[in-house]
């Protein structure tokens, strides 16, 4: 399959809270997105979670929202329909990519 440069790839670190399954598997949680270069829209998003189901969900959660309107639809969704123990870390998580994507995007200008 051949590349189309029309999609980037970003990810964002937070640490992880004590007590979480995770915790064992990695120190740090990411979220990864696949991310439209021209609207900002996140194609596909994954985050390492202990299960896929979580990572799946949190996948559909950011699915379709556009970075360039900023992430407070993103982060109030995580809080509203996520209850696990990485709500704040993935809160951080999303920070975190949205910080890389706004650099990206200053660069390119």
């Amino acid at each position: 399959m051949e590349f189309n440069a029309k999609t980037m790839f970003i990810a964002g670190h937070a640490r992880l809270p004590q007590g979480m399954a995770a915790k064992s598997v990695y120190e740090t949680l990411t979220i990864t997105a696949e991310v439209d270069v021209k609207y900002g829209v996140i194609l596909k998003a994954s985050a390492t979670l202990a299960t896929e189901h979580g990572s799946d969900f949190i996948g559909r959660l950011l699915r379709g929202t556009s970075l360039k309107d900023g992430i407070d639809e993103q982060m109030e969704a995580i809080q509203t329909y996520y209850r696990g123990k990485a709500t704040n870390a993935l809160i951080a998580a999303m920070k975190d990519l949205d910080l890389h994507y706004k650099q990206i995007t200053a660069a390119e200008k």
